[in-house]
C-alpha cells in the first residue's frame, strides 16, 4: 500500500469544510482511506477553548493540589477541571489524569491538547469524532473511508501513536476467527483493530511537531474478505484492567 501525507493544509479556523479543503490538494482514487487529524477537526467545529472558561470546583482545586505535590510541579486547576468536564470517568487520578470520554475512548487528560492550539489555551477533542468523519466523508466528491485520529500512550510500552478515535465507511476491524492459520487451525480470537494500524500508518508520515500535516491518504490497501466490525472501545464490563484500575490507589515510595 501507499501512505503519503496531503501538503498545504493550510490553518483551519471554525466553520470550515475539511472536505473541500482535502480535495482542492489531493485526487482521491477509489478504494483510497482518507485519515485526519482530530486537531483540524476540533477547530473546525470550534472546539478550541481558554482554562478562565473552566471556572474550578472543589474537586479540581483537590485534584490540580495532589498532582502538584507529586509532580513538583504547579498544577492549574482549570486544566483539571476541562479534564473533569470532558470525562465520564477518572479511571485514574493520580499520578496523572487517565480519563474515558463521552464516546468511549481512554485517554490521558481527556485527550486535551495544549499544543498547536492558536490563540486558545487548550484543543478538545471533538464531541463525537465518528459523526465528524461521516461529515467529512459526506462532503467528498468520490465516497471513500475516513477515520479521525489522535495519539497517545500505550499500557506497558514507552512512546505514543497515533490510533482512530472516529470512523466512517470501514469497520473499525476485521475478524479472523473461524479462518485458518497455515497449519488449518481455527483462529478463535484474533480480531485486528484495522483503523488503529491505519492511524499508526498515517502517524509515521504526518509527524508530531510543526511538519503541518493533518491529512494523510493510504491507497492500494484492501480490507479483504473477512467479517467486520464496528466495535473498538471496550466495554466496562469485558475491560479487566479498567476494573483493576478502580480499585489501584497511586503510593510514593
Amino acid at each position: 500500500m501507499n501512505v503519503f501525507a496531503v501538503s498545504g493544509i493550510p490553518e483551519v479556523e471554525p466553520g470550515d469544510d475539511i472536505a473541500a479543503l482535502v480535495e482542492e490538494r489531493v485526487d482521491l482514487e477509489p478504494g483510497d482511506v482518507l485519515l485526519v487529524a482530530s486537531t483540524i477537526v476540533s477547530k473546525a467545529e470550534g472546539r478550541t477553548a481558554t482554562l478562565d472558561e473552566f471556572p474550578t470546583s472543589p474537586r479540581a482545586e483537590e485534584i490540580a493540589g495532589r498532582l502538584s505535590e507529586i509532580s513538583g510541579e504547579e498544577k492549574d486547576p482549570r486544566f483539571a477541571q476541562a479534564v473533569l468536564e470532558e470525562s465520564t470517568e477518572l479511571v485514574m487520578e493520580a499520578p496523572f489524569l487517565l480519563t474515558a470520554t463521552r464516546f468511549g475512548h481512554i485517554g490521558v487528560n481527556a485527550g486535551i491538547d495544549r499544543s498547536n492550539t492558536g490563540d486558545a489555551d487548550l484543543l478538545l477533542l471533538p464531541k463525537r469524532p465518528s459523526e465528524s468523519a461521516a461529515r467529512i466523508r459526506a462532503g467528498l466528491s468520490l465516497d471513500v473511508p475516513v477515520v479521525v485520529t489522535d495519539t497517545c500512550g500505550r499500557p506497558f510500552r514507552h512512546g505514543q501513536r497515533g490510533v482512530a478515535i472516529g470512523w466512517d465507511g470501514t469497520p473499525a476491524s476485521r475478524d479472523w476467527r473461524g479462518e485458518r492459520d497455515r497449519d488449518g487451525h481455527e483462529l478463535e480470537v484474533t480480531v485486528e483493530s484495522v483503523v488503529d494500524e491505519l492511524a499508526s500508518a498515517a502517524n509515521l508520515v504526518s509527524g508530531e511537531g510543526d511538519d503541518g500535516l493533518p491529512v494523510v491518504v493510504v491507497r492500494d490497501w484492501e480490507f479483504g474478505d473477512h467479517g467486520g466490525s464496528d466495535n473498538l472501545f471496550r466495554s466496562v464490563e469485558g475491560d479487566f484492567v479498567r476494573q483493576a484500575l478502580r480499585g489501584w490507589e497511586f503510593a510514593r515510595d
